[in-house]
């Protein structure tokens, strides 16, 4: 009859990572700074990769891919973590708390795929060179990339669904800054197991899967690059890696670690949680850029194009003609 008598949960109560009140203002000038970070280095990421021509091949293509994805799964988080580190009342609505949970997944997921596909794309370029065009054409990186956005949709469909269904009619704090998956179901008035196994099982199939084709193609390469005769080569092929492998590092280790290991303490929980969902998504741009020779070229090139053609204004009316000496800054 108790159980009867318990309303249905409408709201939740976003517990955050402290209640301090000097902690909180501490995190929100980290968390909005880490944000603007976020959102313009990916951003320009994105437009350099759209823009400049030479960045028109698969690896920057699925490149511009992940970026968008961490642009899109930081924003999901971010904003509201900043509005309830202000607010007394740090409360989100079921239905919000059922869309963040979703977005979530699923930009989370998809970023999984990509780094699966990019260290595919990777094992290709190095030891296959010679099939690797004929492979690696636009309409399969289409697929992939595709494929990759449907795998997303997949895994948030199915442990949002896991997630929700359960009755919520008791507490309704959650021990956590934004609505994850396990610190939403430690409030369930019902077992969790089936949602836990389902879970799981989606883990192994986002995070396990992916993590072994990245190990499988890591290993290739790492076989195809010690056979190299030239020091030159090596180091071409570890520099074109090794940002990527970096990216691999950081989010799958936090997030197996959320994800795939025995339940851990809550403040751990919450700061592995908040490493790869806030932090990882600032990183990854900036690793990609101060790594990678190409990005930083197309930076220089751009900056180089933008401040030469930046009209020059003059007090005095002349005709200018152009002389034979001058330079001509085209992007190549």
């Amino acid at each position: 009859m108790s159980q009867m008598n318990r309303t249905w949960i409408t709201e939740f109560l976003l517990l955050g990572l402290s209640d301090d009140s000097q902690t909180q203002l501490l995190l929100f000038v980290l968390f909005l700074v880490v944000y603007l970070v976020t959102v313009l280095g990916n951003l320009l990421l994105i437009s350099l990769v759209l823009t400049v021509s030479q960045l028109h091949t698969p690896m920057y293509f699925f490149l511009c891919n992940l970026s968008t994805a961490d642009l899109f799964f930081s924003t999901t988080i971010v904003p509201q973590a900043l509005f309830n580190l202000l607010s007394r009342r740090k409360v989100i609505s079921f239905i919000g708390c059922a869309a963040q949970l979703l977005l979530f997944l699923l930009f989370g997921c998809t970023e999984c795929a990509l780094l699966a596909v990019m260290s595919y794309d990777r094992y290709l370029a190095i030891c296959d060179p010679m099939h690797y065009p004929l492979i690696m054409t636009g309409r399969v990186c289409g697929y992939m990339a595709l494929g990759c956005w449907a795998s997303g949709i997949l895994v948030s469909l199915v442990d949002t669904t896991f997630t929700l269904r359960l009755p919520y009619q008791g507490d309704n704090k959650i021990a956590h800054f934004f609505c994850e998956p396990p610190a939403i179901l430690a409030l369930a008035s019902a077992d969790i197991h089936s949602a836990e196994t389902a879970i799981f099982l989606m883990g192994v199939v986002i995070l396990l899967a992916p993590l072994s084709l990245i190990l499988v193609s890591y290993g290739s390469i790492l076989m195809t690059v010690v056979k190299m005769k030239t020091t030159s080569g090596r180091l071409k092929a570890f520099s074109t890696c090794g940002s990527h492998l970096l990216v691999v590092i950081l989010f799958y280790g936090s997030g197996i670690i959320s994800y795939m290991t025995p339940k851990s303490a809550k403040l751990l929980g919450k700061l592995v949680s908040m490493f790869y969902s806030v932090i990882t998504p600032m990183l990854n741009p900036l690793i990609y850029s101060l790594k990678n020779k190409d990005v930083k070229k197309a930076l220089r090139d751009v900056a180089i194009k933008s401040f030469s053609s930046r009209p020059v204004f003059s007090t005095r009316l002349v005709h200018h003609t152009p002389s034979p000496n001058s330079i001509d800054f085209k992007v190549t």
